[in-house]
């Protein structure tokens, strides 16, 4: 069984990404460290930048943090000995000691982003979003960064007011602050603050990506969002379960899209500024987005009560939709609509799992 990441689907997504019209030539003969780099976003980020070396000779050197060096191995090891790429196995919640090359591109994308973790692992969520952002943060001051990105959340707006359909980037609603799954929301709130600290107070170039609810072939086996359990039945030809009516309606973002979004933000973004990553061809209920995905596998939906550890992770945001007018007057575009982005997921790990 071959890996993903060699489906020809998947090798179209990174060669798309990779020969976007953006200014690359900020990126030639730099130094990218990002935090996360084994993760949804990461990994594919990590993919684009190593194909546009390859096929562009950016070289770009690629410096991917993460907890299991093992598991990255696998997950890289058509570049492991690539003299243009490196791994560093460590725990973002505790400071960066090594020396990073002057002038080097950060993006803090390490983050525990679905509900069991949250639930499971409340600490360490909310330390990766804090400790974490600062450690990298400090390792940005230290070698002079070029600039820095830190990858927020569509939780950061909480609850619909019921005052808007989508929300701009300064839209603020209601998060109860005194719960356990407050937790994510307000460590990504904290978050952004801190980058606006360090901004004004070490003078770093910093923006911040809010990305939305992603999905693609580079979710992880260990991923519990709605989506992601979707998936994984579609995947096996059986029954979406479903554990509420399915009335909210979200935001979502397939990998690709998700990941030409960031290099937007990063490489042409404002200084100081947040950009919602989301495009309205994918906003769609829970309810809807089972039917696609059991649609497609030929199954159907049921309904299933959740068990307490999955409710105490759950989001309270019964309609959370992003406005990415901001991020589309960067020249941002789309390529996949929630139709065409599940239907490519659902082909590529089919045969491949």
């Amino acid at each position: 069984m071959t890996h993903y990441s060699e489906h020809p689907l998947y090798r179209e997504d990174i060669r798309a990404v990779a020969s976007l019209p953006l200014p690359w030539e900020k990126l030639c003969g730099r130094t990218v460290l990002l935090s996360g780099g084994s993760g949804l976003i990461g990994s594919f980020l990590v993919d684009v930048l190593m194909e546009r070396n390859r096929t562009h000779a950016l070289n770009c050197r690629v410096l991917a943090l993460g907890r299991n060096a093992t598991s990255a191995q696998t997950r890289f090891q058509a570049y492991w000995n690539d003299p243009l790429f490196a791994f560093l196995a460590h725990d973002i919640q505790h400071p960066l000691t090594q020396d990073f090359p002057d002038n080097a591109y950060l993006l803090h994308l390490a983050s525990n982003t679905h509900p069991v973790a949250y639930a499971t692992d409340p600490i360490g969520t909310i330390a990766t979003n804090i400790l974490g952002t600062q450690n990298m943060l400090e390792a940005a001051v230290r070698c002079h960064a070029t600039r820095f990105a830190f990858a927020s959340s569509n939780e950061i707006y909480g609850e619909n007011r019921g005052d808007t359909e989508l929300f701009d980037e300064s839209y603020c609603g209601y998060i109860d602050c005194n719960t356990l799954r407050a937790g994510y929301p307000e460590s990504k709130r904290c978050g952004e603050a801190l980058c606006q600290a360090y901004l004004k107070q070490n003078g770093l170039d910093i923006v911040i990506p809010r990305l939305t609810r992603s999905y693609g072939p580079t979710l992880l086996a260990s991923d519990t969002k709605a989506m992601s359990q979707f998936l994984r039945k579609g995947i096996a030809r059986e029954d979406i379960v479903l554990k509420s009516a399915g009335t909210q309606f979200y935001s979502y973002t397939y990998v690709a899209d998700a990941v030409s979004g960031l290099l937007t933000v990063l490489l042409c973004g404002e200084t100081g500024q947040a950009y919602n990553i989301a495009d309205q061809a994918s906003d769609i209920t829970l309810r809807d987005l089972a039917s696609i995905i059991a649609e497609n596998a030929g199954t159907k939906v049921v309904f299933d009560l959740p068990d307490a550890v999955e409710a105490a992770g759950y989001s309270k945001a019964t309609k959370a939709r992003l406005n990415p007018a901001k991020l589309q007057a960067l020249g941002w575009k789309a390529q996949y609509d929630i139709r065409r982005g599940i239907a490519r997921t659902l082909e590529i790990l089919r045969s491949t799992t």
